[in-house]
């Protein structure tokens, strides 16, 4: 079923909706970099699909037409009725009023293996990764358009590696599927995005326990990324921190985002022994 492009500008103008740049309403217009994000995401006919951020629909529809169901969830009450107006041709959407993160995904899916898609602002996709992985069930594959500095920084190609990378890499494999410029969106963002596609391991590199005990230092690291560890890590580990860090093989001089993940495995490993 191929769809006619829908002109974003027009839609909004006519339901009297501006974008708010607060909830970082920079909407994928262009019809071929939509397309192209569906075909990134490997949609087939029997999957079942999670938007998050679903605007005016425009992605929706190119969903719809490709997978089983999709549900779309979308946090600004003000799209609802041009977000309504789109989907009325289609019966295999269901639209979810809310934020994402104050949902149980169980509320949305009742098993393993739906896909993620979504064009979420940065401030929020760690969050949002966190809240889908550690639910009590899983995505096979998430799909997030964002800023491509962001995406590229996730894949650790200046090799530091943040907080956001971090997450990630304990959860599954990511690349980048896509570039899309600024201009693809409106309003158009100040810096051009990308698709990151992140296939996601069948179990986590890590336990549920060890994974809340990753998060509780990398969170103490993170917060104070410029210290050294010895200083940063002070308040988890204590007294106990200069003997952790030297078994783990660790040197207390360096700092977050010098460490790699099997920096990290070893460390939590460590903690927990």
């Amino acid at each position: 079923m191929a769809l006619e492009p829908l002109h974003v500008p027009e839609l909004l103008k006519r339901f009297g909706i501006r974008p708010q740049k607060s909830l970082g309403q920079n909407f994928l217009a262009d019809h071929n970099a939509l397309l192209k994000v569906v075909q990134d995401a490997g949609v087939s006919p029997t999957d079942r699909v999670l938007e998050i951020g679903a605007g005016v629909g425009n992605l929706t529809r190119l969903l719809a037409t490709q997978a089983r169901y999709v549900t779309a969830i979308e946090i600004d009450n003000r799209l609802y009725p041009a977000l309504e107006a789109v989907l009325t041709p289609f019966d295999n959407v269901r639209l979810v009023k809310g934020d994402v993160l104050a949902i149980p995904v169980t509320d949305l899916f009742s098993e393993d293996g739906y896909l993620v898609v979504a064009n979420i602002p940065y401030y929020i996709t760690s969050a949002v990764i966190r809240h889908l992985l550690e639910g009590a069930v899983s995505p096979r594959r998430i799909v997030l358009t964002m800023q491509r500095e962001v995406a590229e920084r996730i894949l650790n190609r200046e090799e530091k590696t943040s907080l956001l990378s971090l997450s990630v890499q304990v959860y599954g494999e990511a690349r980048i599927a896509s570039h899309i410029p600024a201009r693809c969106f409106y309003p158009p963002p100040q810096v051009d995005s990308s698709v990151l596609v992140i296939d996601l391991y069948s179990q986590p590199l890590l336990s549920a326990g060890e994974v809340v005990t990753l998060f509780k230092l990398a969170h103490a690291a993170f917060n104070q990324k410029r210290k050294m560890l010895r200083n940063s890590l002070k308040s988890v580990l204590g007294d106990t921190l200069s003997s952790i860090l030297e078994d783990a093989g660790i040197d207390p001089r360096m700092r977050p985002e010098d460490l790699k993940l099997e920096d990290w495995i070893r460390l939590v490993e460590e903690v927990g022994s």
